[in-house]
């Protein structure tokens, strides 16, 4: 059997722009119906772009669905065919008596509509709470334990092994590249990286996905000459990235960078996470819609009690669709809080766990090292430590910023001894221009200064 996706654009064309047609393909065991008294279960493979088919899952009792495939709409163009063959050709399923693991997997793993959630306090639990066992817990049965043990073992073994294939596929394409010439790399950059990218997330490898689909949109920001060894460096920290990996696959940093992150329940529950009670201050925001629709917001904070400049990182992830979100903090901010870090060489993603109160404003702390050292130090013990990162924050000596007809904004130190000159990324507001600043925070990726906040004669100035 075969559904011609068109149908499903006339039933739903708001849900589904479905480009090039997938099609729902029979397979000795597609589609099948369990048995139920009521209302039905039904379930079954969809052959997509990749080697593995997507599967599809729907419950007719309240209309809950899963499918594996990385499309960003929900529901997505295969569970409305599912649900289109279930609604006019229901006598095409088969009727089974034991229902496969993955689906009583996602069963188990669902909060079905009016059915309470797990947690019913209002407030997040303190990380002590969320590292105690749940006293109220149902005792599974042995067997019942067995089997999901089993399931979850196996799924990551597949999961190991796709993104071990993915990234085979990632150094040949590599190589592929270079073979072909960086000039046209360059120009014809973003059709490739596109269809490496998709290969990617089908092999589950969708961290990595993302990060090779924005290559394009970061190359073409810079100046011409400069996108080759911009191309370079970048083709470079994935091969890095990749020889690690397979070095150490279940490095948390790692599996992050890679295919999927942990989630907040996971990284508060963690007893070896860095955890850091302090001052915060908020230094600015980046924000940026990528190409797979989703928007990112990455909230920079500095802490003020550690004598040495230390940062935090707070990345939060929603569809481009839903619009500008409110922040829940405005550069300047001040606040008590304990932030636990992700697991990582060079500690900066983190989340709140308990706000504390806030902090009056004020200057911020004299970073001796900052004020007489190198102060890209810091960015080379960070590529030491992790190689195929970018962004490193950093706080710069005393200095100004200056305009170069030709070159646009440059970050120039004062007395420092060593003299450096930065180039700054995008455009500078003109009224700063030859300000004397104290210090400067910014991040720093190896090519161009993306300033976030400064501390001047005239007080703080946001400049992110």
């Amino acid at each position: 059997m075969q559904l011609d996706l068109k149908t499903i654009e006339a039933l739903a064309p708001d849900q589904a722009s479905l480009g090039a047609a997938a099609k729902l393909t029979k397979r000795s065991n597609w589609p099948r119906l369990e048995a139920h008294e009521q209302l039905p279960l039904i379930w079954g493979e969809c052959q997509g772009s990749g080697s593995n088919p997507y599967r599809v899952a729907f419950d007719t009792s309240d209309h809950g669905y899963k499918c594996t495939c990385p499309s960003r709409k929900f529901p997505c163009k295969h569970i409305l065919a599912l649900m289109w063959i279930g609604a006019t050709a229901l006598d095409s399923f088969q009727r089974v008596d034991q229902t496969p693991d993955w689906v009583n997997d996602w069963l188990g793993r669902r909060r079905k509509p009016g059915q309470p959630p797990a947690q019913t306090r209002s407030e997040a639990k303190s990380i002590d709470e969320a590292s105690r066992p749940e006293e109220s817990a149902p005792v599974e049965d042995a067997a019942a334990a067995e089997r999901r043990g089993v399931a979850q073992r196996k799924r990551a073994e597949d999961t190991r092994s796709a993104v071990s294939a993915a990234l085979d596929e990632l150094d040949q394409w590599i190589a592929d590249q270079l073979r072909l010439g960086l000039a046209g790399f360059v120009d014809a950059s973003s059709e490739r990286c596109r269809r490496i990218a998709a290969r990617l997330v089908d092999l589950k490898a969708t961290a990595l996905a993302g990060r090779i689909d924005e290559l394009p949109a970061r190359l073409m920001a810079l100046r011409s000459e400069e996108r080759p060894d911009a191309a370079i460096r970048e083709l470079g920290k994935l091969v890095l990235l990749a020889k690690a990996w397979r070095a150490a696959p279940d490095d948390a940093e790692l599996k992050r960078l890679v295919s999927t992150s942990e989630t907040r329940e996971q990284i508060l529950a963690n007893p070896d996470a860095v955890q850091v009670e302090s001052d915060w201050e908020v230094l600015g925001e980046k924000i940026e819609t990528r190409r797979d629709g989703l928007v990112s917001h990455a909230t920079w904070l500095l802490d003020l009690r550690s004598p040495t400049p230390r940062f935090a990182v707070l990345l939060d992830f929603f569809p481009a669709s839903a619009g500008r979100r409110s922040g829940a903090f405005a550069p300047g901010d001040r606040f008590k809080a304990r932030l636990v870090f992700y697991p990582s060489r060079n500690p900066l993603r983190a989340l709140i766990a308990e706000r504390l109160g806030d902090v009056t404003p004020g200057a911020w702390p004299a970073f001796a090292e900052a004020a007489t050292g190198d102060p890209l130090a810091a960015y080379a013990a960070f590529q030491d430590g992790a190689p195929w990162l970018s962004d490193c924050p950093v706080i710069l000596p005393a200095g100004a910023i200056a305009l170069d007809e030709k070159d646009g904004a440059w970050w120039q130190a004062a007395s420092n001894p060593h003299g450096i000159a930065l180039p700054v990324a995008g455009s500078v507001n003109q009224t700063l221009l030859g300000l004397d600043l104290a210090a400067t925070a910014a991040l720093w990726n190896g090519a161009r200064l993306e300033l976030l906040a400064s501390q001047s004669s005239i007080g703080r100035l946001d400049l992110s």
